[in-house]
């Protein structure tokens, strides 16, 4: 495969494709979507389908069963709401227990949004396996020695317009962001990070290391915060954080569950109010989310 080559795998069932019907041989089909030209190729009975989005030398590989639609995913307005329908991208390097709760709100309806596309750095984590267990395609990114497939930082950009994603949702991912995709999506990605911001965060600071330093340090407190990205590991602006005790006798194993538990409501709650167009800016470019009962409160 070429340096500038895509792949995104998923195996996904019943997936409707417009235009390109049930093929046995391969096949070929024009669209044009408005930002991205590519050529993407799906397996079908140990073939290639050949889907042709303009005229470019990238080449997307995912599952044949998988969605298939520049953007992927549903889309238009939500019924109830009048609210147009969000595209996510979903970041992931590890479990994706977070992932698995935003998708399972945005299945149930409580999210007015639908992940079209997993961004991993590990295909084999178990963040990878629940998309392809869901028909959701995967993108690799970085390119590394371990993953030699992956993209690099132009062509992520031109993957994910080509999915038209609306915003883009850090979910233990461990790779920082290039400036490539952060220009691209100013006040657009959000990051969920296991502590307090703005302590014990920065570089190093993931997972279960965050949990043993807000321990040993004495902290009474910590507690999920969600923010947005820069270019920087956790000094974007802070969008909501909720508070967890630090038990005297407890393990940074039982901080982790406690966190975790406030990780998947916070979230999902986030995720929401910007599918619904609640983030609002305050003049000096704190980030705050508005009600949903009352349009005139704000946390």
């Amino acid at each position: 495969m070429g340096a500038t080559s895509m792949m995104l795998s998923g195996f996904c069932s019943n997936t409707t494709i417009p235009s390109l019907h049930s093929a046995k041989i391969p096949f070929s089909a024009t669209v044009s979507p408005p930002t991205i030209s590519s050529t993407c190729s799906f397996p079908q009975s140990h073939k290639w389908v050949i889907f042709r989005v303009g005229s470019c030398s990238r080449t997307i590989r995912a599952c044949r069963n998988s969605v298939v639609e520049a953007g992927g995913g549903s889309s238009g307005e939500d019924l109830r709401s009048g609210t147009r329908r969000k595209k996510l991208a979903v970041f992931v390097s590890g479990g994706g227990s977070n992932f698995r709760s935003i998708y399972e709100a945005s299945v149930q309806g409580s999210i007015l949004g639908d992940i079209v596309v997993l961004v991993t750095n590990k295909r084999g984590c178990g963040g990878a396996e629940f998309a392809r267990e869901k028909g959701i395609p995967i993108v690799l990114f970085p390119k590394t020695k371990d993953e030699f497939e992956g993209i690099s930082p132009a062509d992520l950009v031109a993957s994910l317009r080509g999915f038209e994603v609306d915003f883009v949702l850090l979910a233990g991912y461990l790779k920082l962001l290039p400036a490539e995709l952060i220009r691209a999506y100013p006040k657009s990605i959000l990051n969920i990070h296991p502590s307090l911001l703005p302590a014990f965060g920065g570089k190093g600071y993931y997972g279960m290391k965050v949990h043993k330093a807000v321990v040993a340090s004495g902290a009474r407190f910590s507690g999920p915060t969600i923010h947005f990205v820069d270019e920087h590991y956790d000094t974007g602006r802070i969008l909501a954080q909720t508070v967890v005790p630090v038990l005297p006798n407890d393990t940074p194993e039982e901080v982790a569950t406690r966190v975790l538990q406030e990780e998947h409501r916070l979230y999902v709650e986030v995720v929401e109010a910007m599918c619904e167009d609640r983030i609002v800016w305050r003049q000096d470019g704190v980030p705050l989310i508005q009600s949903k009962e009352n349009p005139n409160e704000y946390r």
